[in-house]
């Protein structure tokens, strides 16, 4: 007999069936397959498909970012108790509303439109994102078929990293180091650990979808969203991406404690023209100069996701260039000129490899980053879409497009009923609906407690690399400091001096063996953190600037004051990018670097208090003239292959940075305190 499993109902009856419990999610009083959690989730979903209407298929296809109700500032236009936003909202991608469609609060669109993914924005405690995510699900099982909801998100677990608001209410998950930190930390255990921990949090509010992680292999040095990746390394980027999947989602695909996964962005997002992205024109297209490149350095990533079982994976918006690319790209001989979520035989290679979930468009692919189909209309971006093999598109609440497209004959049912079957096989196998609640109480408990806070902050230590250590300048630890003064000082983007006094305070009170001053004149050492930013997530600024400097928000020729009064000077770098360091590094006694890493945790290895452990994610280009671009768009290194394979295309030419010390900054390197050599990745 099979062992009962938890049951949640708050609308629908219950049934006794054979000594066991289930939900009538269709309340006809009997239990019907898709009702009977003993079965597969691919038999349960093969009934519920046959039962639902074209309506309900359709809803199913869109997922949309939807406010919750304490984001709405009138009590009037909430519903369960403020839980829900029923404040209407146009239709994205259609801002005049010209299909004539009315606008939808959150249970018109749950009970109307039939949709049933939503992503969160917000960054709200566990309990609060517990309680929407319940009245969400209350609506829907009051539906005809009972149907629950899934709700997404970005990555909430790393400190850094892109986020969309925030709020006096914000309270974040568990921060560990951003995800090129816990590449740097080069430990697949910490990188199970953090995955695992991270999921008990999600699971506990009711967060069952998370839009990440990225397994683009970072090739471009100006790519701005290089800091969202594991690195430059495919082998080291295959395995972590194996083991993140596998710690949220379950050692064998979504299980009823999982956090199904959408891997992030095939066949890789990472070989850019010259850094630009495809959130812009400029950056429209995937680049693949260099023979081979595509499966040596970019699919790797993608293949260790689908052979680990991942849910759903998000192409990106680009489209693979044929004229810029060396051709062929094994294993296709040519590129259509589409964007990827558009592009069957970049979609067709993906089913080749295995993969058996769903695709899950990117944001924005029916209006602004519709490359390469820009002059279709909408619903015939959708056909294109679907039929080329995209199940669901993202950050849209446009069903009628879909509901267009469809009559129109511009995808077929049987491809309407391959969606629907995909989409709702990961409701199932998540247990979502069986058991859709969970307790806020509970969530509370979980999120951001303290014995995971002091695992994450191991792991920031664990992050840091020693890049540079002249003539044993560190570890700087309290017998080494007797009599002297250290003067520390951060330098990035809109600093406050209160921001500045908070962090010296904290450091003062975590180490009150040493003597600090806030006159670097009357410092014997200078511990200055740098955090350099420069490009933009969403608008072409031009070739982004990766000098260190006033245009990238430090302060150089204070830094250079501050090394001329002091006798030592030790510099913790912020690693967002491989930065260009000729005008930092020359200065340093010492070199530090995080990436995303607490400040807190770079000093502790700076004082001796943690030993240096990490190893480079990411190759320093050697200078301007390694990442120069001509007249003709060319770059004077290969844009698709990582930074340290690039001297084998370079005709002898240096790509790699080589210190004051003889150092090389190639992926790998990373100093310790024991012993001068550096260990391999």
């Amino acid at each position: 007999m099979a062992e009962q499993i938890p049951i949640g109902a708050r609308v629908k009856p219950l049934l006794d069936v054979d000594g066991l419990t289930f939900k009538d999610l269709n309340g006809n009083g009997r239990l019907d397959p898709y009702e009977d959690w003993r079965l597969s989730p691919a038999e349960r979903a093969t009934d519920l498909v046959s039962r639902m209407s074209p309506a309900e298929k359709i809803g199913l296809m869109v997922i949309n970012s939807r406010s919750m109700g304490i984001s709405q500032h009138d009590p009037e236009l909430t519903s369960h108790d403020g839980a829900l936003d029923e404040q209407y909202h146009r239709i994205k991608n259609d801002p005049h509303n010209t299909a004539g469609l009315p606008y939808e609060g959150t249970t018109q669109q749950i009970t109307e439109l039939h949709m049933r993914h939503f992503i969160m924005r917000e960054t709200p405690p566990g309990s609060k994102i517990a309680t929407w995510v319940n009245a969400m699900n209350e609506v829907a099982e009051g539906t005809r078929l009972g149907i629950p909801v899934l709700v997404a998100a970005n990555s909430k677990n790393e400190l850094g990293g892109f986020k969309l608001g925030a709020t006096a209410r914000d309270q974040e998950f568990t921060q560990w180091p951003g995800t090129l930190g816990l590449a740097a930390a080069a430990d697949l255990a910490l990188i199970r650990d953090f995955a695992d921990k991270s999921r008990a949090e999600w699971v506990a509010s009711g967060l069952r979808k998370g839009y990440m992680y990225m397994a683009d292999t970072a090739t471009d040095p100006r790519w701005f969203r290089t800091n969202g990746t594991f690195g430059e390394d495919p082998r080291f980027i295959s395995r972590a991406i194996a083991v993140v999947v596998r710690a949220f989602q379950g050692e064998d695909g979504p299980g009823r404690d999982g956090v199904a996964l959408t891997i992030k962005h095939f066949p890789g997002g990472g070989a850019r023209e010259n850094g630009f992205d495809p959130h812009y024109a400029e950056g429209r297209f995937n680049v693949y100069p260099t023979p081979g490149s595509l499966a040596t350095y970019h699919l790797p990533p993608f293949q260790a996701a689908i052979d680990a079982g991942v849910s759903s994976i998000m192409p990106y918006y680009a489209i693979p260039s044929d004229e810029k690319s060396a051709m062929p790209q094994s294993p296709l001989d040519h590129f259509e000129q589409v964007g990827f979520a558009f592009n069957q035989p970049f979609l067709d290679l993906l089913r080749e490899m295995g993969h058996r979930g769903y695709v899950n468009s990117d944001s924005g692919i029916l209006s602004k980053m519709a490359w390469g189909v820009s002059e279709l209309s909408v619903p015939e971006r959708v056909g294109r879409a679907v039929t080329a093999g995209t199940d669901i598109i993202a950050d849209t609440n446009d069903v009628g497009s879909i509901r267009t497209a469809f009559l129109d004959g511009l995808f077929s049912t049987e491809r309407l009923d391959q969606a629907a079957h995909r989409l709702v096989t990961e409701m199932f196998a998540l247990g979502l609906f069986d058991d859709p609640y969970v307790d806020p109480q509970r969530a509370d408990e979980v999120v951001a407690n303290a014995s995971y806070a002091a695992v994450a902050e191991e792991a920031h230590r664990r992050s840091v690399v020693l890049m540079k250590n002249h003539d044993g300048a560190l570890p700087l630890t309290p017998a080494r400091l007797a009599g002297q003064r250290v003067y520390v000082e951060l330098f990035e983007r809109d600093l406050t001096v209160a921001e500045l006094d908070r962090l010296r305070a904290s450091l003062a009170a975590a180490h009150p063996g040493i003597e600090f001053t806030v006159d670097y004149h009357r410092a014997d050492v200078a511990v200055l953190f740098l955090n350099p930013f420069t490009g933009s997530y969403f608008d072409f600024t031009g070739l982004l600037d990766l000098d260190i400097h006033e245009a990238t928000n430090i302060d150089l020729a204070k830094v250079r004051r501050i090394r001329s009064a002091v006798p030592r000077l030790v510099v913790g770098l912020n690693v967002i990018l491989p930065w260009l360091l000729g005008t930092v590094e020359p200065l340093a006694d010492a070199l530090v670097a995080g990436f995303d890493t607490r400040t807190e945790a770079l000093f502790d290895v700076i004082v001796g208090d943690a030993k240096p452990r990490g190893r480079l994610p990411l190759t320093f280009p050697a200078g301007n003239a390694a990442i120069a671009v001509d007249e003709k768009g060319m770059c004077a290194s290969p844009n698709d292959v990582p930074g340290f394979d690039k001297e084998k295309y370079m005709d002898g030419r240096p790509y790699v940075y080589v210190d004051s010390d003889g150092n090389r900054y190639r992926c790998g390197h990373g100093l310790s305190y024991d012993a001068p050599e550096e260990a391999p990745r």
